[in-house]
């Protein structure tokens, strides 16, 4: 498979598990912090809700960014083509959500976003070096 074809089927595979994750822990999220689902509609999120949101952005982006890794069978540059992708596709996002979030909310959902799916696409490489 040439390099070009797996850094594409990575980077959508990694799109791909980046939201249904997102949306998994969303949903629990939901079930988990009471107010959570009458907030989220105004987005007027308690601290505590905010954190439970990175972290589910934290934990998307390491599933991305393994998925990414195994897709596109290890090759390093798949996982940081996603990862830059990843980074300008939230931007605009960010961007229009400004307003409602607080600063560093922002900054730190946007500058974790890379460090953490190249850490996910470490950990899917060092996986496949595994003796079976």
């Amino acid at each position: 498979m040439s390099s070009t074809i797996k850094i594409v089927l990575g980077t959508l595979t990694g799109f791909l598990v980046w939201f249904v994750v997102a949306t998994a822990g969303n949903l629990l999220v939901r079930a988990w912090l009471p107010g959570y689902s009458e907030a989220e509609p105004t987005m007027s999120f308690t601290l505590g809700m905010q954190l439970a949101r990175l972290a589910v952005g934290a934990v998307a982006s390491i599933a991305a960014g393994t998925a990414c890794a195994l897709a596109a069978r290890s090759n390093p540059g798949a996982a940081r083509f996603f990862a830059v992708v990843l980074v300008l596709f939230f931007i605009p996002v960010h961007y229009v959500l400004w307003e409602r979030f607080p600063w560093w909310y922002h900054v730190t959902f946007l500058i974790s976003l890379a460090p953490l799916v190249v850490f996910g696409a470490t950990f899917a490489g060092s996986r496949e070096k595994r003796p079976n």
